[in-house]
This record gives C-alpha cells, structure tokens and sequence, in this order.
C-alpha cells in the first residue's frame, strides 16, 4: 500500500517536525450494475422445442445460447455445445430429442442490479461463460456474457475472467445418464 508523509499537526509546520506515515485510499472501484453492461436481448426456447428449432434460433441470432423458459419461468439453459456433446449420443437420434433432453437445468444467474465484480465472481467459481439475469420478479431480463465483460470492462479483468473459467471440468453427462 502506497503512503504519504505528513507533519504531524501537534508539533506544527517546523523544520523538524515529526514525520508519520499515512496510507492512500486506494483507488476507488468502478461500481457498475450488471444491468449496465449485460445484452438485453432475451432469447428464449421450450423445453419441448426441438433441438433443430434451438439451433435454428441460434444460428438466426448468432448466439450460442438460449435461455429455456416454461411457462416464462427459466428453468434451464442450452448452448450450442450441449446440442452437440449430448445431443449425438449412441442409440438416439438427435431427430427424437428435444431441448429438455439436452438442457443445462442447474443454471446460475445473478440480478440487474448486482454488482459487476460479484456477478464476475460468480462466473470464475462457477465456471460458466454467459450467465442469465432476472429482475426483481424473478424474471428473466437479459444475459451477461463474457463478451459483454470484454467490451466494457478493463481487458485484466476479462483476462483473469477468462483464465479462471476456461480449466477444463470432467466430462458433460450424456442424454443416456440423464434419462
């Protein structure tokens, strides 16, 4: 931690007044809200949709993940990598599938109105690349990504976020183990 010297003011301004060390505040952080820098664009898929519809969407969108509403209640999340990791499993076909089949359930979000820095930790511990944001109702709202990290916040930050979540982790459960 940076100091400063500093007279100490019982002894008053003289040549040999007494010096003492007072630490800087440092710096202080950016508050920002997610909802500040998170995509508002609220993609959504059933999970009775097929997995071609949620690609479909994708591929019009130019995303890699959709939300997965019932009923407009989240209830889960499917990225293109899911659709690809489980959805070619041995003994199905991906025709028979649906999203539900193949759908992270389990899914993290934060709020609009955390704090950038706590929704940025929350990635790193949970490992995961795009994380919804719900309102006050619980509503689904929009979604933060690490792309929306990388264009509004200092390049350390999205440099750290993506080194801490990027490690690999075992093996995704195939549509077989989920069944």
């Amino acid at each position: 931690m940076k100091h400063i010297r500093q007279a100490s003011k019982t002894l008053g301004p003289r040549s040999d007044a007494a010096w003492i060390s007072i630490p800087l505040e440092p710096k202080r952080k950016m508050v920002m809200l997610v909802k500040e820098i998170m995509s508002k664009r609220k993609i959504a898929v059933s999970p009775d949709d097929s997995l071609a519809t949620a690609a479909q969407k994708m591929r019009d969108h130019d995303i890699g993940a959709l939300l997965v509403e019932d009923q407009e209640h989240l209830c889960g999340m499917v990225t293109d990598r899911d659709i690809a990791c489980r959805g070619f499993v041995p003994g199905y076909e991906a025709t028979e599938l649906v999203v539900r089949d193949v759908m992270t359930r389990h899914v993290v979000y934060c709020t609009e109105s955390d704090h950038i820095d706590k929704a940025v930790l929350v990635m790193e511990r949970n490992k995961i690349r795009r994380m919804p944001v719900v309102n006050t109702n619980n509503r689904t709202v929009g979604i933060l990504s690490v792309g929306d990290i990388a264009t509004h916040l200092p390049h350390a930050l999205s440099g750290e976020l993506i080194a801490a979540i990027s490690t690999p982790l075992v093996q995704s459960p195939t549509v077989a183990s989920l069944r």
